[in-house]
């Protein structure tokens, strides 16, 4: 679908790098010719990941960051920036979990606004910062949640995030525009991973997300880092501040959480000791 080298000369950096959605991104784009720098909280996983691009000839280099804390994420963008600029920052790292809102403490709610708005807030002022300083391009990609149009119940932390990083991507599409940076979203509907699975569909929850969109299935992780290809692409320089839905129709007929509606209190309070055990 895409020509060959359509990212070379590109050096990219995926937050949450390690696995799920990350690793098929850094598979994709180094098999598109582009250069990478991972960055997660669990070195083996990045590790993992940077062993078998580099067998393929991919340049890649990784960072333990934990992108929650501000001055973390500055000292690896200037580790990183010693090295080469960065062309492209795609900000993945999230965290999330489902819960009756009224339970949540502060904490918890941290948990899940830390690591999803302002890490992704951190990581987009260190990058910006730098290529304004020096006046080179660059583009900011966003992964959202289909949340950011419909809300969602019982993730309303997550929703909250997802929301303010739609709203940063369109007003840094309009004030960074004119600096030759351009920043654009994907809002993923289902594309399973072991870890948002553990937690978005614990046991006791028999909801099927492939009965939810229209397509009938759930989205592979080869599509959404074929789409994203194309937007961090110069293939897309005419698009910015935009999030694309890729959720096969979903969330024209669901939030994704009416199922949780109908769990009883004894549900809700398994699931939390259940959470509380693991």
């Amino acid at each position: 679908m895409f020509e060959e080298g359509l990212l070379a000369g590109k050096r990219i950096l995926i937050t949450g790098g390690g696995s799920g959605l990350g690793a098929a991104m850094a598979r994709r784009f180094a098999a598109l010719g582009a250069s990478l720098v991972l960055c997660g909280r669990r070195e083996q996983m990045l590790q993992d990941v940077a062993a078998e691009l580099r067998a393929r000839g991919t340049d890649v280099t990784t960072h333990r960051c934990d992108v929650r804390d501000a001055d973390a994420v500055e000292a690896m963008l200037d580790a990183i920036w010693r090295e080469a600029p960065l062309d492209v920052l795609v900000n993945n790292a999230a965290a999330t979990f489902i819960a009756q809102t009224e339970h949540l403490s502060a904490r918890a709610a941290d948990a899940i606004l830390a690591p999803t708005l302002h890490g992704a807030l951190y990581c987009t002022l260190g990058a910006g910062r730098r290529w304004i300083d020096v006046e080179r391009p660059g583009v900011v990609l966003s992964i959202l949640s289909t949340s950011t149009i419909t809300g969602r119940a019982f993730t309303v932390p997550s929703a909250m995030a997802k929301s303010a990083l739609l709203a940063m991507t369109k007003s840094l599409a309009v004030e960074w525009g004119p600096k030759r940076i351009r920043t654009v979203a994907i809002a993923p509907g289902a594309f399973p991973t072991p870890g948002a699975s553990a937690q978005l569909q614990p046991q006791g929850r028999s909801a099927d997300p492939a009965s939810r969109a229209p397509v009938g299935r759930v989205g592979s992780h080869d599509e959404l880092a074929d789409l994203a290809s194309f937007l961090i692409s110069d293939r897309a320089g005419f698009i910015t501040g935009e999030m694309v839905v890729q959720d096969g129709g979903a969330h024209l007929r669901s939030s994704g959480a009416e199922d949780l509606l109908a769990w009883s209190d004894a549900d809700w309070s398994a699931h939390r000791a259940a959470r509380v055990k693991s």
